[in-house]
């Protein structure tokens, strides 16, 4: 391994293959994304699975006034409720 690499902490835990280490570097003073890194879309809600915003909402993020970001982190909890309902899975595949 190279000085180099040996200086950037590749691989290691804080390095720069590190997930935290990378979350600090994106930190900014503003509202935190409600993003939990799981980021499926429901394909009949069309939410998001870890997050509850629509993929429009995900893509204007950045540029939401920090109110704006307010009121939809308000708003997140209520769809929760809308994928609840399972689609089917193992036990339907059992009972067909």
């Amino acid at each position: 391994m190279s000085e180099q690499d040996s200086n950037r902490g590749a691989g290691k835990a804080g390095g720069a293959d590190d997930p935290a280490a990378t979350d600090k570097v994106w930190r900014r003073q503003e509202i935190e994304s409600p993003c939990i890194k799981t980021c499926v879309l429901h394909p009949e809600e069309r939410i998001c699975i870890g997050c509850y915003r629509t993929g429009e909402e995900i893509a204007t993020w950045s540029k939401l006034s920090p109110e704006a970001r307010r009121d939809l982190m308000a708003e997140l909890p209520s769809r929760a409720a809308r994928l609840t309902t399972r689609r089917g899975g193992r036990a339907a595949r059992r009972r067909g």
